[in-house]
């Protein structure tokens, strides 16, 4: 186990996955000052099950993954941070915030390619760019169906995780995955009931 300190936010960050953050809050101001003191700045990122992001006292989900800092900039108001998302934590205890949060982690085993899971994930790929296709007729997607993504396979899956227009349960569902054949199963499982309910939606 390590200590990490925690950003618990109203997003799920996979893998591979940017993030972008505009901070403002005191107690992250002063994390950031105290992690960017480090080699290879980095935090931990939850989803926050119940609360609000900004004030403290949300509840959070135990599974996140760690962002490493790769640019800073400072505007008038906030800062602007720039992150990627690497490996996978499950939060063991939560600390006493001071001032802002941070827990015990363990590190998640790494999710290992097999190269006989390419047409499973040439399917979820499939799956997922015609699932942001059809909810972009409904409205504006962060990615867009032709997004491109890594050439390498076991980046491309968490990549496909991270842009499928899924709820964040969904979300937290993929993030849980045991096995890279369970994280592409699983990809094209809530992708196909997210386009039936777009559909369902249009129809209506």
């Amino acid at each position: 186990m390590t200590e990490l300190p925690m950003f618990p936010l109203g997003s799920v960050l996979f893998p591979y996955m940017p993030l972008q953050l505009r901070v403002f809050e005191e107690r992250y101001l002063v994390m950031l000052a105290a992690i960017l003191d480090s080699e290879g700045p980095e935090f931990g990122v939850t989803l926050i099950e119940r609360g609000q992001e900004v004030g403290g006292g949300e509840h959070r989900f135990a599974i996140g993954t760690v962002a490493q800092v790769t640019e800073l900039e400072a505007r008038e108001e906030f800062i602007a941070l720039a992150a990627q998302g690497e490996r996978r934590i499950t939060v063991e205890q939560w600390l006493e915030e001071d001032p802002y949060p941070h827990a015990t982690v363990t590190v998640l085993d790494e999710l290992v390619w097999d190269a006989d899971l390419e047409p499973l994930r040439q399917e979820a790929e499939k799956t997922v760019r015609r699932t942001l296709a059809v909810a972009s007729e409904f409205s504006e997607q962060l990615w867009a169906a032709v997004v491109q993504l890594s050439d390498d396979p076991m980046e491309s899956s968490w990549q496909l995780a991270g842009i499928a227009p899924v709820g964040q349960l969904d979300q937290l569902k993929m993030l849980r995955a045991e096995t890279t054949e369970q994280l592409l199963r699983t990809i094209i499982e809530v992708s196909n009931d997210a386009e039936e309910g777009f559909r369902l939606t249009w129809n209506e």
